[in-house]
């Protein structure tokens, strides 16, 4: 499967958006809300919040093994 190329979430079969930019690389994404955020309103998915890149960059959510 897939994974949204904006959020990082797997994409199940059946559903989500395929873009291909005109030179030839592949964008996935899983809604409009991606699709929007990365296309229209140019965002970067490092500096969105809820994107898994953020949360990896930033050390959100992720438990410690002690």
């Amino acid at each position: 499967m897939p994974t949204c190329t904006f959020c990082g979430q797997e994409i199940e079969n059946g559903t989500g958006k395929m873009f291909v930019f005109a030179n030839g690389k592949v964008a996935y994404f899983c809604s409009r809300g991606c699709e929007k955020n990365m296309l229209k309103l140019k965002r970067k998915p490092l500096k969105t919040r809820w994107t898994e890149e953020y949360r990896r960059e930033h050390k959100k959510g992720t438990k410690k093994a002690e």
